[in-house]
């Protein structure tokens, strides 16, 4: 028996098509000659909710960074978050959408007069530091961590998934406060106590980062013990390829929507961790603030003064779901096996036939059909 034709892969190909437009499925199709960074900006750019969550992050971001200064620069807002001033509309919201008006302290002012908008915008730089950080460092060492241990197999991904077991088992916490009782030794002159009073943000991001990547590295280990024995992957190794390219070239692009998603899920769990350690006292200290410490210190005001915690928790809501859009927006146009479903057209698509109209099945069927006897033909030719 021959293979089918050319024309009989047509067929069958238009018939799979048109089944998958039947059911709501669009394949995404790209246009000829663009390149690789061309096509995910197209994809990225298509996806409204993770547009919507960049603008959102880029707002907070140019705010918190260029209000209050930062690393020495000042900003454009008039206060610190350590100056006070005199109560002003006894410590309420100056702000108001109709007549819309700014005023002297737009979010309020805490009980000695410190600005709260003030207060807010350092604490989300702060957030958005140990964010990034965070990010960082979990996402290099759970991909290079899940990567050895899923290729390479044996006694490396013992090592390696052995050491993220006992990782997994100690409480985040736990370590984080033994790690700001060090850091508040500053009488004993070490290194750790000197970085950590100086760049307590930075520290806190960095200890938090080497004990967040554990779920990321297991995900990637899955993933690569899957692609590690795909036919592209024995054909790179057939044509000579290094195991190192064979990681990063060619298994590493296809796992990327793995990644991405929970690369940004650690992001944003970072946000409710810092909020969680600073809630208890072993996060950010004052004088400085973060968007967690502001709600620790003002939780008692919660009836009186219900401003100075619903500010805080709004932006710390605002970050945390627009990094979830923008990395579900990332993941879409780096995964190449995405497709969009449409529902509307699967229920427009879904009426009955009309008359003299082919179901896709029996399209389906036909062609396969034709295919056969095209080689049963050509194969009793040849006899």
């Amino acid at each position: 028996m021959s293979q089918p034709s050319q024309q009989d892969e047509i067929v069958a190909e238009q018939a799979n098509l048109k089944g998958q437009q039947a059911a709501g499925i669009e394949p995404v199709i790209e246009a000829k000659g663009l390149s690789q960074g061309q096509i995910v900006r197209k994809r990225f750019l298509g996806h409204s909710g993770a547009i919507v969550g960049l603008v959102v992050f880029a707002i907070i971001f140019l705010m918190a960074f260029t209000s209050v200064g930062y690393a020495g620069i000042p900003g454009w807002w008039k206060y610190t978050h350590e100056a006070v001033s005199p109560l002003a509309n006894d410590g309420a919201p100056t702000a108001s959408l109709w007549p819309l008006a700014w005023g002297e302290h737009p979010f309020g002012q805490d009980r000695i007069g410190r600005d709260l908008f003030a207060m807010t915008m350092r604490g989300a730089q702060q957030s958005i530091t140990i964010m990034v950080v965070i990010g960082l460092i979990a996402g290099l060492i759970g991909v290079a961590v899940g990567a050895l241990a899923g290729y390479f197999r044996g006694w490396t991904e013992a090592i390696l998934m052995r050491l993220t077991d006992i990782i997994i088992i100690i409480p985040a916490l736990l370590l984080a406060a033994v790690m700001a009782q060090f850091a508040g030794r500053r009488d004993e002159g070490s290194w750790f106590a000197s970085f950590a009073s100086t760049n307590g943000v930075l520290a806190l991001g960095i200890f938090l980062g080497l004990i967040s990547w554990v779920g990321l590295a297991r995900l990637m280990r899955g993933e690569f013990l899957t692609l590690r024995e795909r036919e592209f992957v024995d054909a790179a190794r057939i044509s000579g390829a290094s195991n190192a390219r064979i990681i990063f070239k060619h298994i590493l692009p296809n796992a990327v929507g793995v990644l991405i998603v929970n690369v940004t899920l650690t992001m944003s769990a970072a946000i409710l961790t810092e909020t969680a350690l600073s809630y208890l006292g072993v996060g950010v200290k004052s004088p400085d603030t973060s968007l967690g410490l502001l709600i620790s210190q003002n939780q008692e005001a919660f009836t009186t003064r219900p401003w100075l915690f619903w500010f805080p928790g709004l932006f710390i809501v605002l970050i945390c779901l627009s990094i979830n859009f923008i990395g579900d927006g990332l993941r879409d146009a780096f995964d190449p096996r995405q497709k969009k479903f449409n529902p509307k057209k699967a229920r427009d698509t879904g009426s009955p036939l009309a008359p003299g109209q082919t179901p896709v099945a029996a399209q389906e069927g036909s062609t396969g059909d034709r295919a056969a006897g095209g080689g049963a033909a050509s194969g009793d030719k040849g006899a």
